[in-house]
């Protein structure tokens, strides 16, 4: 039994003629972790995937999975011999077979009694005991998705990879899908490697998150951490608008049109400028404020504001929408 990480990347690299698809991405994901991949389209996160999930072959590096190494220079085990799920963002479930049929073919020997029994537990503890017979056209979206999850862990597979799986849902449905999945994947220990381009879905989901750019890992780490620490301003581009602010340096604090700001951590190829997200700022009255709001965008729970302020700088500033703002005042941008 090995005590190593569920998932190892070593030094992972893949180019498309000049494309580089995947650039030198090293990961070790344990057993059990729930692991999101972020990034926009086109930065290398469902490449990854398929790297994991045998289905590419990297041109450099080494993926290991549960301490066997499944891929390098040396060979490459073909992906049904790998000890991975995969659910993809379209389920790609078999139309012409049933939803228990479905689930029985990824199993080794589907016609056996034992084999039924397991597939049939399966599908209990994905909620859908009453749905074994049902035809895949006949399956809402979310019934569809959790079919294709008890296929997947039919294989009984160390690491389970997600490719937007949720994607394609409505947001009622979504939220209480993805709780089921998730639990189901933890329960049973299973490292997960699940790919997305919403930043408020890895930050929810993940136990770690790794940001993905132009097919570099530019960070790993909590959601807390890597939300509240980001690594540069790439890293903390990925979850929506920022701030720049110009200012006058001081050890670890920065003098800004603002005020004074502490840094949680310093860009040396940016001295002085100090990054802030929107819900850092608030808009407060104030007689000699100046500030003209230019734009207001609704966000339901929360409202964002792009100012103009005496300085001529433009901010955004994100409040409650129970924060409203008295018509026609004199507004100042202040740090909460």
């Amino acid at each position: 039994m090995t005590t190593g990480p569920a998932i190892q990347l070593k030094g992972l690299s893949l180019s498309y003629g000049d494309v580089v698809a995947v650039d030198d991405v090293s990961l070790d994901i344990p057993g059990g972790e729930i692991h999101c991949l972020l990034g926009a389209s086109g930065s290398g996160k469902s490449t990854l995937l398929r790297i994991i999930a045998g289905l590419e072959r990297q041109g450099e590096g080494s993926v290991t999975i549960g301490g066997e190494v499944v891929s390098d220079a040396e060979g490459h085990i073909e992906t049904e011999l790998r000890p991975v799920g995969f659910v993809l963002q379209d389920y790609a479930l078999f139309p012409h077979l049933d939803a228990l049929e479905n689930v029985l073919f990824g199993m080794p020997d589907r016609k056996s009694a034992e084999s039924r029994m397991k597939a049939e537990e399966l599908f209990a503890e994905v909620g859908l005991s009453d749905r074994v017979d049902a035809m895949p056209h006949t399956l809402s979206g979310g019934e569809q998705q959790r079919v294709a999850l008890a296929r997947a862990m039919a294989r009984s597979p160390q690491v389970m990879l997600l490719d937007e799986p949720f994607s394609s849902l409505d947001v009622q449905l979504r939220a209480g899908v993805r709780e089921t999945t998730l639990r189901i994947l933890r329960e049973a220990g299973v490292a997960t490697v699940m790919v997305t381009h919403d930043p408020a879905e890895a930050l929810s989901c993940g136990d770690r998150v790794s940001i993905l750019r132009e097919g570099k890992l530019i960070q790993t780490g909590s959601p807390e951490a890597i939300y509240h620490h980001p690594c540069g301003q790439e890293a903390a581009e990925t979850f929506g608008v920022i701030n720049r602010l110009a200012g006058e340096s001081s050890g670890d604090r920065v003098k800004t049109s603002l005020g004074e700001v502490g840094l949680a951590a310093q860009d040396p190829g940016c001295p002085g400028t100090v990054l802030l997200r929107p819900e850092q700022l608030v808009l407060v009255e104030s007689g000699d404020g100046g500030c003209r709001v230019d734009r207001i965008f609704p966000e339901g729970s929360t409202t964002l504001y792009l100012v103009q302020t005496a300085e001529d700088e433009r901010l955004y500033v994100r409040m409650l929408s129970t924060e409203t703002l008295p018509e026609d005042s004199s507004l100042a941008v202040r740090l909460r």
